[in-house]
């Protein structure tokens, strides 16, 4: 069966039915605002310790941390590009954030696994060209992890979600109709 993309509306923290939520993290691992300070906070203080012992993470790169407090096996902390016009390899970083991510997930026997829209928040990467790096990346990475089943898109806003669901009609990437889209 192939791995479907399904998108939800909400709080990626509190999706316990995935096996692994990835965070929108910075370079140093060690929190920050956003959905890296929401997953950091609602994972508890045994993260950070876990993070730390990574000693960092380059940009396009992910790493794999015990999940803490929240109802998941795995965090993957991806850490994507500032967006500085397009021209500087943006695209090419971020698609590699949900590769690293997937390849992550499928190594550690992941059939599900959540992500935020990375890097369009405080790395101000634009929500339209992220969303076609996203999808078109995570739809490439998961036909060579046939034991992911799902791959979930959490945004956090109407406006995000829009973006997101547009892009991925023009993919052609069928979602299921019921899946649940809103989720807050």
């Amino acid at each position: 069966m192939a791995a479907i993309i399904t998108l939800r509306r909400g709080d990626i923290t509190q999706d316990a039915d995935v096996d692994a939520i990835v965070n929108a993290a910075n370079s140093s691992l060690l929190g920050g605002g956003g959905v890296d300070g929401a997953i950091h906070r609602a994972a508890g203080p045994g993260i950070l310790e876990e993070c730390r012992q990574h000693g960092g993470c380059a940009t396009g790169d992910a790493k794999i941390t015990g999940a803490g407090e929240l109802g998941v096996r795995y965090i993957i902390h991806a850490v994507g590009p500032v967006w500085r016009g397009g021209g500087n390899g943006e695209a090419q970083r971020l698609a590699s954030c949900y590769r690293r991510s997937i390849e992550l997930a499928s190594a550690h026997g992941c059939q599900r696994v959540a992500f935020p829209a990375i890097s369009t928040g405080a790395f101000s990467y634009p929500v339209v060209e992220a969303a076609q790096v996203a999808l078109g990346s995570t739809r490439e990475t998961l036909d060579s992890h046939p034991n992911l089943r799902e791959a979930r898109f959490w945004l956090f806003d109407d406006d995000t979600y829009s973006v997101f669901a547009e892009q991925l009609d023009r993919l052609g990437v069928a979602y299921p109709a019921g899946s649940p889209e809103n989720e807050s």
